[in-house]
């Protein structure tokens, strides 16, 4: 497989040139921007697999662009950024991010998690045929990785879709924050901040419940975690 490609848009050069040094270093292949209009222009040409994000750019804020790249390729967005307010990274995965990083950051926890982002879509490309996950008026398909409810395809982003896919893999089950991290984000190592997997499962919620404030599919264990319950076939949808 040829080595991955990752575009680095920061309008701090010595962030910029220090990521580039080090991801380079790596056998990526890496390109770089310090604004939206540049990276747009490189984002068409370049093609990448994953962008390395910052929020507050000097033409646009990094949400809008990671909208707007996700909407032309569904690329992967590693949000790197100093905001880190709860408001600031629900905002982000509202948009489509992956994951996120705080400022001041670990260039190895970098790598760890540009890693454990861009191994989904390898892992995508050479699972073997699943069969589809069918609940009622909710059905999961993991090999057009398309999410149905009541008849209608709801976008999902790749790591919702995992997400959903995983609860739903094991019905019933009381999963904790961190086992979510590990087996999906693939956070082995290290634990990832928790905040996320909360904000990805009050997407999910919004996609998936008759209400999102009165979650149904996905129950809420206090203090530990999450567990997918089946809808029952004789309720309402």
């Amino acid at each position: 497989m040829p080595p991955a490609k990752i575009l680095v848009v920061d309008d701090d050069p010595a962030i910029r040139n220090l990521i580039l040094r080090f991801l380079g270093q790596k056998d990526y292949q890496v390109e770089s921007a310090d604004n939206g209009k540049m990276a747009l222009d490189i984002f068409s040409r370049f093609n990448p697999d994953l962008v390395i994000l910052d929020i507050n750019l000097p033409d646009t804020l990094g949400y809008n662009l990671c909208e707007e790249m996700q909407q032309r390729t569904g690329v992967f967005v590693l949000m790197l950024t100093g905001r880190t307010g709860a408001e600031d990274i629900e905002r982000g995965f509202k948009k489509g991010a992956d994951d996120y990083l705080k400022k001041p950051f670990d260039l190895q926890e970098l790598e760890f998690r540009a890693n454990a982002i861009l191994k989904r879509r390898r892992t995508v490309t050479q699972t073997p045929q699943k069969q589809a996950l069918i609940f009622d008026y909710l059905e999961i398909d993991p090999d057009r990785r398309e999410i149905t409810v009541n008849g209608n395809i709801v976008p999902f982003t790749a790591l919702e879709f995992d997400l959903l896919f995983f609860l739903a893999s094991h019905p019933g089950q009381a999963l904790s924050r961190p086992q979510l991290i590990s087996e999906v984000w693939d956070y082995s190592e290290i634990v990832g901040d928790q905040r996320v997997v909360d904000v990805h499962i009050g997407q999910i919620r919004k996609k998936i419940e008759v209400d999102a404030s009165q979650p149904s599919l996905i129950k809420t264990i206090r203090g530990f975690g999450y567990r997918f319950e089946p809808p029952n076939p004789n309720d309402e949808a």
